[in-house]
Parts: structure tokens; C-alpha cells; sequence
């Protein structure tokens, strides 16, 4: 509850909920900025969340001005280093503002055309996310257990690295293969980046483990986007034991050109407006649970909420296909444990704040609010997904996170088995997480696969496969 003075000065007690009317008001009259920061921090993440609610409505139904007035109200709460609400409210907001913005293409162009992507800065907030963050290393330490087993007694091994950027996944499996009784195999690594001078430090780094570990070893650079990439080109030959790494990558191919725009039915605003007035709860509460009506889904769109519905994705099938002709001994997939592949915008908004809540909780446990670090992370990388998710549409939407179930699908429909992950893997993960004092962190199995939580909230997910024999 929180104290506020009306117009003719006396005082009222209301919850954010109730208080509905003040966020009517232009910011020049009556202004209850001084009232929003006085709120506590479960009263003021609750008012974020339906600001940004209204704020979603207005502008997927075109109502600019009232979302312009909400987003200045929301600019009143949100900070980049509050806590996790405040934070979160950030980065939606200014996702929302240029989705806005986007209305107005030559505006939107202009203010964008000078913005500069540093390679140095996409390694380091890597870089700070593998080693602030447990969940890289989990995902490392497993998929290299997976193919040390899957290779074992192989002669030479190839390993396609759909996203080769961290050599410390393959700085360690080196150093695994070097103890295999048997020694180690001859290996063969294809890095994949869209950026020549990140494969160019992955290699002199992997040759020079290579050189101190005596194995023999090949790096081949690919510079190539993954969507662009052409697996049959790769040149596998005859006699290699075949296995493929994709960390965080597959979604991506998820987008297609052929994507159809659906516009967010006024409907949808009429039924949402019934949310606003749900009974007081708290925050965490409110965040966890999965309420089907926080957002409605607009009625002239497909959901793809369901495990058995697929969105139709030639780039993912055409590749998927491509991948089973090789007939690789070993694929190890990791993704996002998250519905961002929806319709509509509200649809994607919700899962979305749900999912991203949680990693910036987590985030606070492991790195305190102050340090740059952690604004590089939440900026640069997840600021910039959340960004992706909510002001994309069509090809330019790469952030296509689906749960495990429908990679399940898709994975099987294109011929491949799942496999289970190494269960030695899973003691060394459960090791790692105890000894690092990750506490909060842990992971269940889940249809052969594995499922990286933090709190019990599902947040990646890891799947190994093989082609079917005919």
C-alpha cells in the first residue's frame, strides 16, 4: 500500500492496481511521479507490469500518444540499475520505443545509422556471460562429455561449431581427448562466425593447446552467417566421426522472409483491460505463474503455444535436412527454454518478461548491481534479444526462442533420435555448480534431455541426437 495526496490535498491509501486513474493524467497535471518513487519494491514492480501492459496494448492497436504517455510514465520507475523489475522495465521500454519508432522508417534509420557493433565488445560481453553465468559452462562441460562417449575408440573426429566464439569449450576437450586410453584421435574442428577476426583468436588459441597437449589437430575458419552457411561445402570426408556443437544458435534459422505481419485486433485490448483489475499479489507470484489471461492473444492469430504446433520454417527444414545427410555420429543442441516465437506481440511480450525476469534475477545472485559487468551483460546481450523479440517481425526476428518439446519435434521430424546426455556429464555439471557456489542453480531430465534451471524456473535447455537408421 502506498500513500498519495489529490488534487485538494487530502490523503488517500491506494495499491498501484487501484490507483489506475493517476496513470491517466498527463505528466503536467496532477503529477504522481514523486508517489511512483516512493512505492515500495513489490508495489512498484507490480505498477511496471501493467504500465507495460497498457503500454503493449497501445501499441499494438496504433494508439502512439497514449503508449508515448505510458512510457514516460514507466521512464519515472524503470532503471537500467534498479532491481530486477526496474531493470527488466528498462529494456522492454526501450524495446517498445523503437518498435514505435519503426512506424516511421526514415526516423528510425536515421537515428540508428551510426551505431557502430564492435567486435571486441560482442566477444567481452561473451566473454562476462560464460564466466559471470553458470549456464555456459554447464552447457560446455556436457556437450564435450557427449562426444568424448560418442567418439570413443574413433580415429578422427570432426566437431562443426555452429557458433565459435569461446575456445575454452574446446580448450577443454582437448584436454579431455589427451587422457583417452586409446590417445587422442586426430582432430578436426570447424569454427563457424560471421566475424573473420573471431575465428582467427579461436584458432591460434586451439593450436596452441593443440601444440602443448601433442595432439593433432586442425582448425578450419568458416566466416559465414548460419543462415547463409552451406553444410555440404564443409568438405567432411570419408573415415571422420562426425559431431555437431550449437550453443544458443538454431532459433535463429527459425525466421523466414515469407513471415506475415499480423496486426493486434482492438479486441484484444477490450478483453486485457480486465487483467488490470485482478486482486493484489506479490510480484514473484505474479511472475511465475503461467496466467493465460496476463496477456490474450489477438483473435485473428495462430498461436504457437502448443507443443504440437510448428510454424513452418523452410531455412530450418532445408538445414535440418542438409545436417541428416551428413549422418553425424553426435548432435548436441542447446537453447533457449522459452516461448518467444508467437504471433502476436502480446503473446511474445508475456513470455518474454517471464522468462528474461528470471535471468536478471539470477543475475543479481551472482553479480552485484553496481559493477559495469553486469549492465554489458543485460545491455548488450540480453537487452539487445529482448529488443529482437519484441520490435522485429519477418526475417529480421532472429531471437525465435521454442521449448524443448517442439525442437523435440522438429529434430525427430527431420530423422533424427535423441540420445541421452552422459550421465557422467551431468555429475560433473552438478560438481561444478556445488564447488563454484552457483547456488540457486540446477537442472532435472526431461524426455532424455536436460533442462538448466534457476529456481526451479526452466531457462535452457540441452538435447543430443542421431540419424536414424533406415
Amino acid at each position: 500500500m502506498a500513500g498519495a495526496v489529490q488534487e485538494d490535498g487530502s490523503s488517500v491509501t491506494s495499491s498501484p492496481l487501484e490507483f489506475s486513474p493517476w496513470m491517466q493524467l498527463s505528466p503536467g497535471i496532477g503529477s504522481p511521479y514523486t508517489w511512483f518513487r516512493e512505492l515500495g519494491s513489490e508495489e512498484r514492480g507490480l505498477c511496471l507490469i501493467h504500465l507495460l501492459q497498457e503500454c503493449v496494448v497501445h501499441v499494438a492497436t496504433g494508439s502512439l500518444e497514449n503508449a508515448n504517455l505510458r512510457l514516460e510514465h514507466i521512464s519515472h520507475l524503470a532503471s537500467p540499475d534498479g532491481d530486477t523489475m526496474q531493470r527488466i522495465a528498462a529494456y522492454f521500454t526501450e524495446a517498445l520505443a523503437d518498435r514505435m519508432l519503426k512506424g516511421w522508417p526514415g526516423l528510425h534509420r536515421a537515428l540508428n545509422s551510426t551505431k557502430i557493433t564492435s567486435v571486441s565488445e560482442e566477444i567481452l560481453v561473451q566473454k562476462l556471460f560464460f564466466e559471470l553465468c553458470p549456464f555456459l559452462k554447464v552447457a560446455y562441460l556436457i556437450t564435450n562429455q557427449a562426444i568424448i562417449e560418442a567418439m570413443e575408440g574413433e580415429k578422427v573426429v570432426h566437431i562443426i561449431d555452429l557458433y565459435s566464439i569461446e575456445p575454452a569449450q574446446w580448450i577443454n576437450l582437448l584436454q579431455m581427448i589427451r587422457a583417452r586410453p586409446e590417445g587422442p584421435p586426430h582432430l578436426k574442428i570447424t569454427g563457424i562466425h560471421e566475424q573473420k577476426v573471431v575465428l582467427e583468436q579461436m584458432a591460434i588459441q586451439l593450436v596452441e593447446e593443440a601444440d602443448k597437449l601433442d595432439i593433432p589437430f586442425q582448425f578450419n575458419p568458416i566466416v559465414c552467417k548460419l543462415e547463409h552457411l552451406d553444410l555440404e561445402s564443409l568438405g567432411i570426408k570419408t573415415g571422420e566421426a562426425l559431431a555437431v556443437s550449437s550453443i544458443l544458435q538454431l532459433h535463429s534459422l527459425l525466421a523466414t522472409d515469407e513471415d506475415v505481419v499480423r496486426r493486434d485486433s482492438p479486441g484484444a485490448s477490450k478483453n486485457l483491460q480486465k487483467v488490470f483489475h485482478m486482486s493484489k499479489r506479490p510480484l514473484q507470484e505474479f511472475l511465475d505463474k503461467d496466467h493465460h489471461n496476463f496477456f490474450l492473444a489477438s483473435p485473428d492469430s495462430t498461436s504457437t503455444s502448443s507443443p504440437q504446433s510448428l510454424c513452418a520454417s523452410p531455412k530450418m527444414e532445408s538445414f535440418l535436412s542438409s545436417l541428416w545427410g551428413l549422418s553425424p555420429k553426435l548432435v548436441v543442441i542447446t537453447e533457449q527454454e522459452a516461448d518467444h516465437n508467437g504471433f502476436t506481440l502480446m503473446e511474445r511480450v508475456k513470455k518474454a518478461l517471464n522468462f528474461y525476469a528470471a535471468i536478471f534475477d539470477c543475475l543479481d545472485s551472482t553479480v552485484s548491481r553496481a559493477p559495469i559487468e553486469r549492465q554489458r551483460i543485460e545491455k548488450m546481450l540480453f537487452g539487445e534479444e529482448i529488443k529482437n523479440i519484441i520490435a522485429c517481425e519477418g526475417a529480421e526476428r532472429k531471437e525465435r526462442h521454442e521449448k524443448l518439446e517442439k525442437w523435440i519435434s522438429r529434430l525427430e521430424l527431420a530423422g533424427f533420435g535423441r540420445v541421452p546426455l552422459s550421465y557422467q556429464g551431468r555429475l560433473q555439471a552438478a560438481m561444478l555448480l556445488q564447488i563454484s557456489g552457483y547456488d540457486g542453480y540446477n537442472f532435472k531430465e526431461e524426455n532424455k534431455c536436460l533442462v538448466i534451471c534457476w529456481k526451479n524456473i526452466p531457462l535452457f535447455s540441452m538435447s543430443a541426437w542421431r540419424r536414424w537408421s533406415n
